[in-house]
């Protein structure tokens, strides 16, 4: 299914199965796997039997959906549209109960509807007697919960009924690529939990679900992914399915506090025949003050570094933290760059320090492009452009005593008009988005807001060639 601008509505499905086998030899391959794919198919007929319940996380909404469709608010029926849903989930804020409906109506982007899976234990009782039999043979018992988290974006006028329907393929679709994973990489009878991650995908793969196996890092799941770029025609210069790619749902805060792009709530600026040519995914606002680090009045600089470390980490380059100031004078010392005394100073660094700190810590090339005065900006519309178009990276850039980071531009080709997207490191504020686009510390800028007669040196990363 797309997940695209058509797709109002992600339904997200989370529960736990447990998977319970008897092995009899483990190291028995054939016979232990022909074991493991009984317990599978068993997990497959629970959830296509008619004991599966759904039920709508903030609502008193429970939904059957293999009993013909049954719910337990009559008005809504198999042929409610899924957007009707909406009306009775409370919001996580404590609004009422209509304020989600109205928030969809509002804003636009998609809204995540949550669902819990459950089961009813209860079944009629049947004239059975019970049996008991006795076996007396040696077994190896194998338990392990599965953790399910299946997604299915749909338009708000689908039926629900379609809805339940496709989410229990769904679910027994994830149930099988579990088993392939479990299979894999099973040693005698030593399982690795498969884990659900879920990536927006270049159309038409839209949002996708990958089984990874828990403990295997990405850089042993190389195959894996270069197996997916070839069946999704994904590109092979840039990672897509690295675990750090995972989408990021609407209604999920990020639990460390900092604010990811939060240029993405601007209104791009009004220039006849401009194009946007933006930053590419995802990265952190960086900026004085933080981590409990009084960096204000020398620290910019290492604050756009820190950025744009960050992005590289958000799209799966790397795996390490964004370096802290410390961090930052030593990857300089350790180069031959500065002394020794530099570490713990409050120095300033610029855009040639930013360049080689990147290849120091990341491994990551930069190129420097160089203006002799501020007013010379103005004609650098097609060099930003093209990079932002096949890079993408935030680029940062120095000039007189200050730094500042560049998000993007919009610039015509045709009358040369060009505006900045500027994130400024120099905000000494809370994490408060309002503040931080009302107040221009991340907002479009014109040529004037640099210095005229400053030279400038803007350090622009390069995308290493992986995925």
């Amino acid at each position: 299914m797309v997940y695209s601008e058509e797709c109002a509505i992600i339904f997200r499905l989370k529960g736990i199965l447990e998977l319970a086998c008897q092995l009899d030899n483990p190291n028995a391959g054939s016979q232990s796997q022909s074991t493991i794919s009984k317990s599978f198919q068993g997990l497959r007929s629970k959830v296509s039997s008619k004991n599966i319940v759904f039920t709508v996380c903030n609502s008193p909404i429970l939904i059957w959906p293999n009993t013909g469709f049954r719910s337990s608010m009559e008005s809504l029926t198999e042929a409610s549209a899924c957007g009707d849903i909406l009306q009775y989930i409370e919001s996580d804020d404590g609004g009422s109960k209509k304020t989600l409906k109205k928030k969809a109506k509002k804003r636009s982007g998609h809204t995540v509807v949550n669902l819990k899976l459950l089961f009813e234990v209860t079944d009629p009782a049947g004239n059975e007697a019970p049996s008991l039999i006795r076996v007396d043979t040696q077994l190896h018992s194998v338990k392990m919960p599965l953790h399910l988290d299946c997604v299915l974006p749909v338009t708000t006028d689908e039926s629900l009924a379609s809805v339940c329907t496709g989410m229990v393929e769904t679910l027994r679709k994830q149930l099988a690529e579990m088993e392939e994973v479990v299979q894999r990489y099973r040693k005698g009878s030593s399982f690795l939990v498969p884990q659900p991650f879920h990536f927006q995908l270049p159309e038409p793969a839209g949002l996708t679900t990958v089984i990874y196996p828990a403990g295997v890092p990405d850089s042993q799941l190389q195959a894996i992914r270069e197996d997916l770029h070839r069946k999704f025609e994904l590109p092979s210069d840039r990672p897509y399915l690295r675990r750090a790619n995972a989408f990021h749902f609407p209604d999920a805060a990020y639990k460390d506090g900092y604010l990811r792009n939060p240029h993405i709530h601007l209104n791009p600026p009004n220039i006849e025949d401009a194009k946007l040519y933006l930053v590419q995914g995802v990265y952190i606002y960086h900026h004085y003050m933080q981590d409990r680090v009084d960096d204000d009045g020398w620290g910019c600089a290492y604050r756009s570094l820190q950025t744009i470390c960050s992005w590289f980490q958000q799209q799966g380059y790397v795996e390490t933290a964004v370096p802290t100031h410390t961090q930052i004078q030593q990857a300089l010392v350790d180069v031959g760059d500065k002394e020794p005394r530099f570490v713990g100073s409050r120095q300033w660094i610029g855009s040639i320090e930013v360049q080689v700190v990147l290849n120091q810590l990341l491994g990551v090339t930069s190129k420097i492009l160089f203006v002799s005065q501020g007013s010379e900006l103005a004609t650098k519309g097609r060099e930003l452009a093209n990079h932002f178009q096949i890079e993408g990276t935030p680029v940062m850039i120095g000039g007189g005593v200050l730094a500042h980071t560049i998000l993007g531009v919009a610039w015509s080709e045709n009358s040369g008009q060009i505006r900045f997207l500027i994130l400024d490191p120099h905000y000494t504020g809370g994490e408060d988005l309002q503040t931080i686009t009302d107040k221009g510390w991340c907002g479009w800028k014109g040529p004037e807001f640099w210095d005229q007669n400053a030279y400038y040196n803007l350090c622009l990363p390069q995308r290493p060639k992986t995925i």
